[in-house]
């Protein structure tokens, strides 16, 4: 866009305007940049500083405590219940295996488990749980999971079904089945 002015005042004004932005322009420009460049070798002359390694972290191996035939001094013993007239194995001699070895996911209840999904391979289907602190853990039939003993008779795509083992009366067990859906 051309604009052209009719007064040689105007014309004047402008190129007054225009020159004193140029003279403030070239007076902000300083060739001068050695300060900056001082600074820069003293930052460079200093002595540099040493990184420590970082510390090795310590391996803690797990113990699992295998009591070798002894009973758990936590649960009553069979003598005391033989005593007291009790049938400790239930119905039909139903009753948990407190000798094995306990998995990861019977530390949690089950209602605090969500089945997030299955996977398909060569050795079948495996369920994918969700345990209540974030973490997933991949399960077969045969596993066990939940605080009642309970045991992964089938998975399929849409659930899992255990066999539990609850007690019933004072001393017996009982077994009752448990679904865990899969989560929406």
């Amino acid at each position: 866009m051309i604009v052209h002015f009719k007064s040689l005042g105007a014309n004047r004004s402008i190129t007054l305007l225009c020159s004193a932005l140029l003279s403030l322009l070239t007076a902000c420009a300083n060739d001068d940049l050695s300060d900056l460049n001082r600074f820069i070798q003293e930052v460079k002359s200093r002595p540099k500083g040493t990184i420590q390694p970082l510390p090795e972290n310590k391996i803690v191996e797990t113990y699992i405590f295998q009591p070798q035939g002894l009973r758990d001094p936590f649960k009553p013993s069979e003598k005391n219940n033989d005593e007291a007239g009790l049938d400790t194995t239930g119905v039909g001699g139903i009753r948990p295996d407190t000798d094995r070895r306990k998995e990861e996911l019977e530390a949690f209840s089950l209602d605090s488990l969500r089945m997030m999904g299955t996977l398909k391979d060569h050795q079948g289907l495996w369920g994918l749980i969700m345990a209540k602190d974030g973490t997933i853990h991949s399960v077969q039939v045969g596993n066990h999971m939940g605080q009642n003993y309970g045991k992964i008779t089938r998975i399929l795509e849409d659930r899992i079904e255990l066999m539990e083992i609850v007690p019933d009366k004072p001393g017996t067990w009982r077994e009752q089945q448990a679904t865990l859906a899969l989560a929406e």
